[in-house]
């Protein structure tokens, strides 16, 4: 499986440095990792023009030339090489990013930081680097998100954090240093990109629409969309699959209690269920870890009604549920953005990301991550990780961007890691009804 090959840049001491990365991937079934450099070296450029003009004119050996991408990254326009804001990294400034407040935003930031720094010191052997993440496994907290930092004990594991990272990042950072080297490269080719890539922006440029041309929404007029499906219970043997128009204004139950009625679409029907979020964490029904889908309205109604014991019972709010569907009065309307449909879309991933439905895989992976946290399961985000094939994968499939450039077929591995993925959320359903 060929990967891609990604511009970025890096936030060092001498300024930022612009390179490429070729994520890991699979070659005479081996896998492999490298960025553009030779040997102990990793070559970066002082802007994109240099790095522009580096690929076009060199003929030297380099670390990438052997990727089956590489002859495609030759041909690419200079602002087809701009890294996007998810490969820029600002290294220098990890250690005042940790001395932040972890928010969602701040703890996503230092995530990525840490990560493109583990895999730099992995495949360009630096000890030190290696050596800190493997002397502090309590780095790896990161990648959990918020949840491993609520609380005074976990606003005391970030402030833990902040603290490892203070005292080691000047060494890191030293080894990132003096590993970066710049070759030497061609004038007239970096005129070349500079021209080009100033071009690319003065038309980029003329494109952006003027705010006097942008006509707004008003909401009502917004509101009839709002909704894209709609269970009516007065028909008791509505299928989930069956879903009603309806009049969104006389809705406006499940946005109260702050509960979501959520269709999902397996290889084995079409389910309803509901989900909220607790401080951010989702919580479905069901109970450790299982989520609970329902064939109709009339079977997660009736179950709703009964004393069962569940995860939703603990949210304050789920009273009113369960008084709704005691005395008949409870409608469900499912929102477009709570509909989530898992069939077809491994196949659709080995046919490559332009012929995908990048909302739908989008909503999926919604519902994949919501899944694996509700479960505990750290091994799904894992996989979804945009250092990983699939997760890059997935990343330029959701953000079509035509400056980035395209993963490189065959995708059967990025297909076959989806499919396991929907397998292991299908375990975790249990059908009632």
């Amino acid at each position: 499986m060929a990967g891609d090959i990604v511009p970025i840049e890096l936030g060092l001491t001498d300024g930022n440095a612009y390179t490429l990365w070729a994520p890991r991937w699979r070659e005479d079934d081996e896998e492999w990792e490298a960025f553009l450099g030779l040997g102990e070296h990793l070559y970066g450029f002082e802007d994109v023009a240099h790095l522009v003009g580096y690929i076009r004119s060199t003929d030297e050996e380099h670390d990438l030339v052997d990727h089956p991408a590489w002859p495609t990254v030759v041909e690419l326009q200079g602002d087809e090489l701009v890294p996007d804001k998810r490969h820029t990294y600002d290294l220098i400034g990890v250690p005042e990013l940790a001395a932040e407040d972890p928010t969602p935003e701040n703890i996503a930031d230092l995530e990525d930081s840490l990560e493109i720094v583990r895999i730099l010191g992995e495949v360009c052997e630096l000890n030190k680097i290696t050596k800190f993440f493997n002397g502090n496994p309590i780095l790896g907290a990161v990648t959990a998100g918020t949840r491993n930092f609520v609380g005074r004990d976990g606003q005391d594991l970030w402030v833990r954090i902040g603290r490892l990272i203070a005292k080691n990042w000047d060494d890191v950072i030293d080894s990132l240093d003096d590993l970066v080297t710049t070759p030497k490269v061609d004038k007239a080719a970096v005129a070349a990109a500079e021209a080009e890539l100033a071009a690319a922006a003065s038309a980029e440029d003329e494109d952006e629409p003027d705010e006097d041309d942008i006509d707004l929404v008003d909401d009502e007029d917004d509101a009839d969309g709002t909704a894209a499906s709609l269970v009516d219970d007065e028909d008791e043997d509505t299928e989930a699959g069956e879903l009603l128009d309806g009049d969104i204004d006389e809705l406006g139950f499940w946005d109260g209690v702050g509960i979501d009625p959520i269709q999902i679409t397996t290889s084995g029907g079409e389910y309803l269920s509901l989900r909220c979020y607790v401080k951010d964490k989702p919580v479905f029904l069901g109970r450790r870890s299982t989520i609970y889908v329902f064939p109709s309205v009339r079977a997660i109604t009736r179950f709703l009604a009964d004393d069962e014991v569940h995860d939703l019972t603990k949210v304050s709010t789920f009273d009113d549920v369960k008084a709704a569907a005691t005395d008949g009065s409870l409608e469900f309307e499912v929102y477009e953005d709570n509909v989530y449909v898992l069939t077809g879309l491994a196949e659709d991933i080995a046919d490559g990301p332009r012929r995908i439905d990048g909302d739908q895989l989008d909503l999926a992976v919604e519902l994949l991550l919501d899944a694996g946290e509700y479960a505990g399961e750290d091994s799904v985000g894992e996989a979804l990780a945009s250092t990983t094939p699939l997760g890059w994968f997935i990343d330029y499939a959701t953000n079509p961007d035509p400056k980035r450039l395209a993963p490189s077929p065959p995708f059967d591995n990025e297909s076959e890691a989806f499919r396991a993925l929907v397998h292991d959320f299908e375990d975790r359903l249990e059908h009632k009804g």
